[in-house]
């Protein structure tokens, strides 16, 4: 009878490993399907221009209705950054958009004619729009308004899939920082003032 026992808790133990084990190996693959989908789900993320490429013409209305064309910019240290006023993040940042303006507009550079930001707004409020620009002190006159979120003509030639995304211009129209923050474009713009 003690044989019996023992036997009906070792064929438990064997089922209860059998089931460990089948479920630390439906654990484990689905712990790799998570992975690769969050890996896909950041490169999908991904601005669609890297360092060095040359950056497509943007043609658009600015808010106060003249005519804008990136490559009037041409010769110029260049900003460009896509944001929201919804967009809490982007918000956050403007503050630092408006230190490196105040600091680097009207400097005299090396090889440059100066350093220009160029907001590009995915939105789905003017007045939203307005408000913020005002609110935050975006005191810089190239802003352009998107309305159509992330559908919209601008957003989609950029592959602009998440806000804020910003681009650092050289003078030649080439980028030469993706997603940039206020440290790393000092650090470009430093180098490049006359001494």
């Amino acid at each position: 009878m003690a044989e019996i026992c023992f036997n009906f808790k070792r064929e438990e133990f064997y089922f209860f490993i059998n089931q460990t084990y089948m479920f630390n190996k439906i654990l484990s693959a689905l712990l790799v399907v998570l992975i690769l989908a969050y890996a896909g789900y950041k490169l999908y993320l991904m601005p669609k221009f890297g360092n060095g490429a040359a950056i497509p013409e943007i043609s658009a209305d600015l808010l106060n209705g003249e005519e804008f064309r990136l490559s009037d910019l041409k010769g110029s240290f260049v900003l460009l950054d896509f944001w929201g006023s919804w967009c809490g993040p982007c918000r956050r940042d403007n503050p630092n958009l408006v230190a490196l303006y105040e600091t680097f507009n009207g400097q005299n550079f090396k090889q440059a004619k100066g350093f220009e930001i160029v907001n590009v707004a995915i939105e789905t409020s003017e007045k939203s729009w307005k408000r913020a620009i005002e609110k935050d002190g975006l005191s810089w006159k190239y802003h352009i308004l998107q309305n159509d979120l992330f559908k919209s003509p601008i957003a989609k030639e950029f592959g602009v899939r998440e806000i804020p995304t910003k681009y650092l211009l050289n003078p030649k129209g080439e980028i030469i920082a993706v997603n940039p923050n206020k440290q790393e474009v000092t650090e470009v713009l430093q180098k490049a003032l006359l001494d």
